[in-house]
C-alpha cells in the first residue's frame, strides 16, 4: 500500500445489534483509499513503531490498475485473517467509487436486510466484491461504506501483539479509571458499582483495548495513559458507536423483532421480578401493548424499573426480542409519575372522632360508639424513590450503539445517574 493513502479516518461501523446471526459485535470496516499525494497530513496511529497518517483531503482516484491491486491486498489480508473456520464467521469485502446512498446505512443498522437486495445494490454500482461463505459479510460491508457520518464518535484501538492473541489480557483498571478522571469526551471506560474494565474484550482477539470518545486529541494521548501489556500498534476509527442509530421512534402497533425502538406511553401494570432476577412491567399507548424487560445482565438498572407504577409515563428505549415479542430495555425516560395514595389510618367518625374499626377484609369501617359506617380509609401520598428523567443500564450491559446520558444530557434535561435519584443541574 506504498503507492496509496487513507483518506480520511476509517471507519468502524456498528450494524443491528439485534440480528440473530451475527457476529459479537456486528461491526464493518471502511476505507477510502486514494494515491498518495495529498499535502495536509493527520496522525491516526502507530504501526510497527512509525506513526500511520491519513490525508485531510482527497488525492487522486485509483485507475484500473490501482483498483486491481488494492483488491489483491484486501483479498491476501482477509484469507489471512478471517477465521472461516468458525460456523459464524462469513466475511466479505467490497470496492466501490460511487458509495451507496445513505439509506442503505439506516437499513442495515435498523432491521434485517436480505442479501438479495445488497448484491442488487453492488450489481448496480458496478461495485467490486467478494464474498465468503453464506456472504452475509457483504451486507455489512456495504452498509459501512454507506454511512454517513451525522451524530459520531471515534475509537481509538491499540491492538496485541501476535504472540498474544488469545491469552489473558493485562490491563491495569486504576489507569483506565484514570481516563475518566483526564478526558472527559471519553466515554464507557470503566463500571465503578459493578467494577467492569470496559474498553478490555472478552473474546481472544486481536484488540488489547478500545478507548472511544468525541475528541481525537484526547483519545490519542489516552493511549499513553492506559498501563498494560505491551501494545503492539494503536489507530483512530471514526464511528457510529454511542449514537443510538439503532433506534427508531414507533408505536407498539408498529413494533416489529429484531428492531430497536423508542416508544412512549403508560405503565399498565407495576413491574414483577420473575425467575433469574428479571423486571419485566406492560407498556400501553393508543395502538396496543408489549412486555419491556430489564433482565438480570442490567444490574442496578431493574432498582428503577421495580419503582415504576401503574400510570405512569414512560419513554422506553431498548431491541425488540421475537419470542416473546419484548422491548430489552437500554434506557428509559420517565416522563411523568402518578401518585400513589396509601393507607394512613383508618376513618374517624364524623359524630363522636372516634377511630373506626374494621368490619373485615374489604367490608369497610363501622364506629363501635356511634354505628356510623364508611368506606374508606385515611389516604395519603407516597414519596416515590424515583424522579423524571433519563435512567440508563450500567456500562457493563452498554450496546456499542447505545448512546449514553454524558452525550443526551444538556443544562434543562433531568440528569439521573444509573439506579439514583438526581437533581436537574
Amino acid at each position: 500500500m506504498r503507492d496509496y493513502e487513507i483518506i480520511g479516518y476509517p471507519r468502524l461501523v456498528r450494524l443491528n445489534p439485534n440480528i440473530p446471526w451475527k457476529t459479537r459485535g456486528n461491526g464493518a470496516l471502511s476505507l477510502r483509499v486514494g494515491k498518495k499525494g495529498g499535502t495536509v497530513k493527520r496522525k491516526i496511529g502507530e504501526i510497527n513503531g512509525n506513526d500511520a497518517f491519513c490525508s485531510a483531503a482527497f488525492t487522486q482516484e485509483l485507475d484500473e490498475n490501482d483498483r486491481h491491486r488494492v483488491y489483491g491486498i484486501i483479498q491476501d489480508i482477509l484469507e489471512e485473517q478471517a477465521r472461516t473456520e468458525d460456523d459464524n464467521t462469513n466475511p466479505g469485502f467490497v470496492m466501490l467509487t460511487i458509495p451507496p446512498d445513505n439509506n442503505t446505512y439506516k437499513k442495515a443498522v435498523t432491521r434485517i436486510v436480505p442479501l438479495d437486495e445488497v448484491l442488487t445494490t453492488l450489481h448496480n454500482l458496478h461495485a467490486t466484491f467478494e464474498g465468503y461463505k453464506n456472504q452475509r459479510g457483504l451486507i455489512g460491508a456495504t452498509a459501512a461504506v454507506a454511512w454517513e457520518p451525522g451524530d459520531g464518535t471515534f475509537e481509538v484501538i491499540a491492538y496485541r501483539s501476535k504472540e498474544r492473541w488469545g491469552t489473558k489480557r493485562s490491563v491495569d483498571p486504576a489507569s483506565v479509571k484514570k481516563i475518566d478522571a483526564t478526558f472527559p469526551s471519553t466515554f464507557d471506560n470503566y463500571d465503578y458499582r459493578n467494577h467492569h474494565n470496559r474498553i478490555t474484550p472478552n473474546s481472544p482477539c486481536p484488540i488489547l483495548f478500545g478507548i472511544r470518545g468525541d475528541n481525537v486529541e484526547e483519545l490519542m494521548a489516552a493511549v499513553n495513559v492506559v498501563q498494560s501489556e505491551p501494545v503492539d500498534s494503536w489507530l483512530v476509527f471514526e464511528s457510529n458507536q454511542g449514537t443510538d442509530d439503532h433506534l427508531q421512534r414507533k408505536q407498539v402497533i408498529q413494533i416489529k423483532p429484531f428492531e430497536s425502538v423508542i416508544t412512549e406511553g403508560q405503565v399498565e401494570e407495576n413491574p414483577r421480578t420473575i425467575q433469574g432476577g428479571h423486571v419485566l412491567f406492560t407498556l400501553k399507548d393508543s395502538t396496543g401493548t408489549i412486555p419491556c424487560a430489564a433482565y438480570e445482565p442490567t444490574k442496578e438498572f431493574r432498582t428503577i424499573i421495580r419503582a415504576l407504577r401503574t400510570g405512569d409515563t414512560v419513554e422506553v428505549y431498548g431491541g425488540v426480542r421475537e419470542q416473546p415479542l419484548t422491548i430489552n430495555l437500554e434506557k428509559i425516560n420517565i416522563k411523568h409519575l402518578t401518585t400513589v395514595l396509601v393507607k394512613a389510618e383508618n376513618p374517624v367518625c364524623p359524630v363522636c372522632g372516634k377511630h373506626m374499626k374494621s368490619r373485615g377484609a374489604e367490608q369497610g369501617y363501622k364506629c363501635m360508639i356511634c354505628k356510623t359506617s364508611s368506606d374508606e380509609p385515611v389516604m395519603r401520598e407516597q414519596p416515590r424513590p424515583i424522579a423524571p428523567g433519563f435512567y440508563e443500564v450500567p456500562v457493563c450491559a452498554r450496546r456499542h450503539l447505545s448512546k449514553p446520558l454524558k452525550r443526551i444530557i444538556t443544562p434543562t434535561t433531568v440528569v439521573v445517574a444509573t439506579g439514583t435519584v438526581g437533581t436537574r443541574r
